[in-house]
């Protein structure tokens, strides 16, 4: 989707939040845009170690710059050209921690440039079919009852989803961002792109 918005095969500098781990993003989207560079910032640094060892098997290390922190720790400048943010929303604590970090973000795009936010939305416990449809998923893969008994558990564990996408609306909008657009959604999972509020003359 982000390449659709800022175009094929022009150059970019993507913020990526909450880079740690697998890396999928980036490495999905360094490969499709050989032009792109990325800025990947997490607080983990083991999580950011492994997401190194991804990129480099994937060689696309030498387009990344990893940084150990918060977006509140990076330069105000220059600014982006894009961001991601896949999977972090609904780890932050609560609502005010939630639009700090998205007006973090904002504050470090360009006027008018994409975010892609992906994540869970809506309180689990408000939704046992999606939780049993999620349980099932699990299941079709041949994953036994106990493992996914403690899947389900860690889900359960330190996440604290938006309650419903206009909440998600309602934090985007508050932190600096144009009304979004959905464009992925299953069970929980959702996907949004906006766009930074331009600059008022």
């Amino acid at each position: 989707m982000l390449s659709a918005v800022l175009g094929e095969g022009k150059s970019a500098r993507v913020l990526v939040v909450g880079a740690g781990g697998t890396a999928g993003e980036i490495i999905a989207s360094a490969t499709l845009e050989p032009y792109w560079s990325f800025v990947a910032v997490d607080p983990s640094q083991p999580m950011l170690d492994l997401a190194r060892v991804n990129m480099t098997e994937a060689g696309i290390a030498d387009r990344v710059k990893a940084v150990q922190g918060v977006v509140s720790d990076l330069d105000a400048a220059p600014l982006f050209d894009a961001a991601l943010m896949i999977g972090v929303l609904h780890h932050l604590p609560d609502d005010k921690v939630k639009q700090e970090v998205l007006a973090g973000v904002a504050m470090r795009l360009k006027p008018g440039s994409p975010l892609i936010v992906a994540g869970n939305y809506r309180a689990y416990a408000s939704q046992p079919l999606l939780m049993a449809g999620w349980s099932n998923r699990w299941r079709m893969n041949g994953v036994g009852p106990e493992e996914i008994q403690a899947k389900m558990n860690k889900i359960l564990q330190g996440a604290e989803p938006p309650q419903s996408e206009e909440a998600v609306f309602a934090l985007l909008n508050g932190a600096g961002f144009e009304e979004p657009i959905r464009f992925f959604a299953s069970l929980f999972w959702g996907a949004w792109l906006a766009r930074r509020m331009p600059a008022s003359n």
